[in-house]
């Protein structure tokens, strides 16, 4: 068997800049992914010229000049500002929550209008310390938007009430008192023009890759073929679940080519916020590069719970689970060869600029 330095296990964003950090300073990388293709959920390929995010809109954008530069140096990326659509029961409304959603929600057309009639719903709603996501929502935008914006959304993608969620996960949210549709507050934002996965190829340029492959059938055959093994996977699935499994949420993307259809909902990413909508979102992909093909491809994102064998992409960290993950994290701690790293390795959910700022201290500590 040959022998290799360093065995990466999945070749997601966090596996795949590790390995070119690696394979940059002259270590030999071996990256193995269960999939069939590389990138992990940044996959993008190309339907009729059309760029395909596959498993859900991927945007780039971070406040890190580090960060940027590093990406912008496997692909050109475009201007592209996400500003996306909330759709409830036909009625449109801007996103993230600022003044044009105000406006179209109470016909405020001031700040001090609009806190006014925030700080009066959250009185009526008796809440002091928000103990829930229902309570922080209603504090943070008030009792309207809640329940025309976030309410029927959340519990959707999260498969329980929103009193039972953490108010941590509304407190990323944006709300702006100014007219911005611009969903990030950070300095760079774009997408690579054609996609992720060509920056994934050119990560993995000097690594040895192995897809369709399974870690835990060969585990001891792949342990035996490299000095240190760097794992991105689950943790418990890699501790065979000792102290139980750790919950996650799923989704399920029914994506469609349109023929002949130049432009199907004038936006890249439109909310569906109503609970009697069975889906959370429709992607339109073409608009994330500003395409002009005579064709448009949807994807359609359903919210499900997480079974075995399907995949994993929202830690539910709540406090059983994330007591759940310390116990996981201390035996992580005591394991020699193996490092861990990742959303999924981590138990936390990382925008993608935070994987690439994680990935690359990681690899510093070692080169």
């Amino acid at each position: 068997m040959k022998q290799y330095d360093y065995l990466i296990v999945g070749c997601g964003l966090f596996g795949s800049v590790v390995a070119e950090q690696m394979t940059k300073k002259g270590k030999s990388c071996l990256v193995i992914d269960k999939r069939g293709h590389i990138g992990g959920n940044v996959y993008t390929n190309t339907v009729n010229g059309i760029t395909v995010h596959q498993y859900g809109a991927h945007i780039f954008h971070t406040n890190d000049k580090r960060v940027w530069k590093y990406i912008n140096s496997f692909a050109e990326f475009n201007r592209y500002t996400n500003s996306p659509i909330a759709n409830y029961k036909g009625k449109l409304y801007n996103l993230p929550f600022n003044m044009n959603t105000f406006y179209q929600m109470w016909g405020a057309i001031t700040q001090e209008d609009v806190r006014k009639i925030i700080e009066l719903q959250k009185k009526m709603a008796n809440i002091e310390e928000p103990s829930n996501l229902e309570e922080q929502a209603i504090s943070l935008v008030g009792k309207d938007i809640y329940e025309t914006l976030i309410k029927g959304y959340t519990e959707k993608q999260w498969g329980r009430k929103a009193t039972e969620l953490p108010p941590s996960i509304i407190k990323r949210i944006p709300v702006r008192f100014v007219f911005d549709n611009n969903y990030f507050n950070d300095n760079y934002q774009g997408i690579p023009i054609g996609g992720y996965t060509p920056i994934i190829e050119r990560m993995l340029i000097d690594c040895d890759v192995m897809l369709n492959t399974d870690y835990f059938k060969k585990k001891d055959c792949f342990d035996n073929m490299a000095a240190r093994i760097i794992y991105t996977g689950e943790i418990d699935r890699y501790f065979n679940y000792c102290y139980g499994r750790l919950e996650y949420r799923s989704l399920k993307f029914d994506t469609t080519l349109l023929n002949g259809v130049e432009n199907y909902q004038g936006n890249a990413v439109v909310n569906y916020t109503d609970a009697e909508v069975p889906y959370t979102r429709i992607i339109e992909h073409k608009h994330f590069e500003f395409g002009n093909q005579r064709d448009t491809v949807i994807t359609i994102e359903y919210p499900q719970s997480f079974a075995k064998g399907g995949e994993p992409y929202y830690p539910v960290n709540d406090e059983h689970n994330n007591t759940l993950y310390e116990k996981y994290r201390m035996l992580a701690q005591q394991e020699e060869r193996v490092d861990f790293g990742g959303r999924l390795a981590e138990y936390k959910y990382y925008n993608m600029d935070e994987v690439v700022q994680r990935a690359l201290d990681f690899s510093h500590k070692f080169i």
